[in-house]
């Protein structure tokens, strides 16, 4: 019966959120929080929706649109991802995740891949710990003008693009603290190295292409640096 009502939902909510190829007008940015509205009966609403069109993939030819919304006791997110056709906005990608994140969706729109078009994160889902906080990423594709989910972004907390090196880093914080060091491998983020802060030792990881890992480095440091990020892993900088 559940998953009934959720396919219904999905398609009322595809139905709601219908292009219309002779309207132009919905080219503009369009973010929008809408808690708690658009019920479609006593089991399901709407939670939140952010859309835009000027800032994703190839700016004004991309389109997205992100959907929060409840079923009973269990939250999900519709991710649509369009691009324009001559007088219309033609669909490309749907992606549909559970959800039960505490926080709203908070996306972040910007390259992690610094191949000058912009992708983008949202928050789906609450970590043990504040500290950590994780984010579904989405990359564009240039060469297929399609959005790529990265199936194993949620493993990374605290993403974000280093300039330093060219790929993502991400703090992942518990009793002690790592920086992980990634790149971006078709849907896949996949670990080149990392530094561990633990019991008042600093650790420098290497992984090869096969994923074994090698210990470079490892230093004694003062119980204050435990809570350091670094950008770079060989020198290390912080």
């Amino acid at each position: 019966m559940k998953k009934y009502v959720i396919f219904m939902f999905v398609i009322l909510l595809s139905c709601s959120t219908k292009q219309n190829k002779k309207d132009t007008q919905q080219t503009r940015t369009d973010k929008k929080k809408q808690t708690s509205i658009d019920t479609v009966n006593n089991g399901t609403e709407i939670i939140e929706i952010f859309t835009d069109s000027l800032s994703i993939g190839e700016k004004g030819k991309s389109k997205i649109q992100i959907i929060k919304y409840r079923v009973f006791d269990s939250k999900y997110v519709l991710v649509k991802f369009y691009t324009k056709g001559f007088n219309y906005w033609e669909i490309q990608n749907t992606y549909m995740y559970e959800c039960e994140a505490l926080e709203g969706l908070e996306p972040e729109i910007r390259d992690f891949n610094n191949d000058t078009f912009n992708d983008i994160t949202f928050i789906s889902l609450t970590a043990a710990r504040g500290a950590n906080e994780v984010r579904r990423l989405f990359v564009y594709d240039k060469e297929n003008k399609s959005l790529t989910s990265i199936l194993n972004s949620e493993e990374y907390p605290n993403i974000g693009y280093n300039k330093e090196l060219d790929c993502i880093d991400a703090f992942l914080v518990y009793g002690g603290t790592t920086t992980v060091f990634a790149r971006i491998q078709k849907d896949s983020l996949k670990d080149f190295a990392k530094v561990s802060n633990d019991d008042n030792y600093r650790t420098v990881y290497e992984i090869d292409k096969i994923g074994k890992v090698k210990v470079v480095r490892k230093d004694k440091i003062k119980e204050d640096r435990i809570f350091t990020r670094y950008t770079n892993y060989k020198p290390l900088h912080e």
